[in-house]
């Protein structure tokens, strides 16, 4: 049997007593978490009123699903669209270390309308997103996402897309010949360019947001008898040979349903680029140990994994963001902002991108390959903080960074970060009522009434 056809009957078969408790319980917190993101990015993301304004063009605002934080409802392949963007417009949702991923950004979304056009309930939306999860995720680690960055490819978007037909699919009731057929049909929607790098466009948002919006469309297709093709991932113009020179196809289907990928989703404190949370966290670490401030500092270097170095390290220079894009993949002025907040929040980067004492501080830090953070990849995005100070040199390596399965947040750390998110909008007792039903979700006859709840008058 096939790689697409295993992948197809596994997502078909899957039932919500077939998955552990505490995989439920995770996918529950990874849906509070990605949810508060989209709550706050549909009304703060910069890039947000553009995105709106052109599915209004396109005549797409009006129909029966939800985005989240909205009080309007959408066409289906807007609503995806809107909340999978949106999911991704902080740089603040969850990943996977090794795959080098986003999973909730793409698959939620394409979930979430689904569920919306299915009246599902809470655990069959639970069940469907794990689904959708397993491969993507799968699909990832089988590209070897090295490699598949270094053709230029995003893979949070162009694994997204199966992930997001997987979890539409499955809400959609199709059968394994269906799912498969999705696959098949989106493989010709697998997309993501790495370029947003160069200029820092919003690019990098849309084309995650456009994952959940195809995979959907993908699925609604090969649910109305549309054909794809039958070998999307092991075929020889098929997605593991075509977008990577190095692929491993059996990881896509290693020990499938039995080691759950799911349970590796890390969840981010900081909303900026995960590779840049190690350095971020021994930052901190030192700053409380020592006790010096920003104003102490002579001279930083940062130390990556060769990987995360390219993408916000060098070889450009990253010491000079001029927008929140490129604030979330500069090392150098992430490592500043945290030398002078202790931390870095989503507010901060209108506070620092130009702030001259942050800029100047920027200048200081350098971020380098380090042998260290290279040995530990790809199981663990490490990272080093080296600080001199004109009283003394300090030094730490992260490991696991905070929000790691090994360094996992704690539920208060989760309620915490959901509160900083969503209270603007949906005020203490909307956001608390908001969160105990994600927290519940299982318990749910309904997951559009679990959305109705996200709907804010500001948005």
């Amino acid at each position: 049997m096939g790689i697409t056809r295993q992948l197809a009957e596994f997502v078909s078969d899957l039932s919500y007593e077939d998955i552990p408790t505490e995989v439920v319980e995770r996918a529950k917190r990874l849906i509070l978490d990605v949810t508060g993101i989209i709550i706050r990015a549909r009304n703060d993301a910069e890039s947000t009123p553009s995105l709106i304004s052109a599915v209004e063009k396109l005549g797409l605002a009006e129909g029966t699903c939800s985005v989240m934080g909205d009080v309007r409802a959408y066409a289906p392949t807007a609503a995806a669209l809107i909340n999978g963007t949106l999911a991704h417009s902080l740089d603040f949702d969850d990943t996977h270390a090794e795959g080098s991923i986003h999973s909730s950004a793409p698959i939620v979304p394409a979930a979430l309308a689904a569920a919306e056009m299915s009246d599902a309930s809470g655990k069959e939306l639970i069940t469907a997103v794990i689904a959708g999860y397993e491969v993507q995720i799968r699909l990832s680690l089988a590209l070897n996402p090295t490699a598949h960055y270094d053709q230029g490819f995003h893979p949070t978007a162009t694994c997204g897309v199966f992930g997001a037909a997987a979890a539409a699919g499955k809400l959609l009731g199709m059968d394994a010949d269906g799912i498969q057929s999705a696959f098949g049909i989106a493989l010709s929607q697998a997309a993501g360019s790495m370029e947003f790098l160069v200029d820092g466009a919003w690019t990098k948002r849309s084309h995650v947001g456009q994952a959940a919006q195809n995979g959907l469309m993908c699925a609604v297709m090969a649910a109305e008898g549309f054909k794809g093709v039958k070998q999307a991932f092991e075929g020889r113009a098929g997605f593991l040979h075509a977008y990577s020179p190095k692929s491993e196809p059996d990881r896509a289907i290693e020990k499938l349903g039995e080691s759950w990928e799911t349970m590796r989703l890390a969840v981010k404190p900081y909303p900026s680029c995960r590779y840049s949370h190690a350095a971020l966290d021994g930052i901190v670490l030192l700053m409380k140990e020592h006790g010096f401030s920003a104003d102490d500092v002579e001279e930083v270097e940062i130390g990556l994994p060769e990987t995360g170095w390219k993408i916000i390290g060098g070889p450009e220079d990253k010491t000079k963001p001029k927008s929140i894009v490129d604030g979330q993949f500069s090392m150098p002025f992430c490592a500043a902002v945290a030398l002078r907040e202790g931390g870095l929040t989503w507010d901060d980067y209108d506070k620092h991108l130009n702030d001259d004492t942050t800029r100047g501080l920027t200048a200081k830090v350098r971020a380098v390959v380090d042998a260290r953070a290279e040995a530990e990849f790809p199981a663990n995005m490490s990272g080093v903080a080296r600080i001199r100070t004109k009283d003394g040199e300090y030094e730490q390596l992260i490991v696991v960074p905070k929000g790691e399965p090994d360094n996992f947040l704690a539920d208060e750390e989760f309620l915490e970060k959901f509160d900083g998110l969503c209270v603007p909008y949906l005020g203490k007792d909307g956001a608390g009522r908001l969160a105990e039903s994600l927290l519940s979700l299982e318990q749910a006859n309904s997951v559009a009434a679990v959305m109705a709840l996200s709907q804010s008058e500001s948005a």
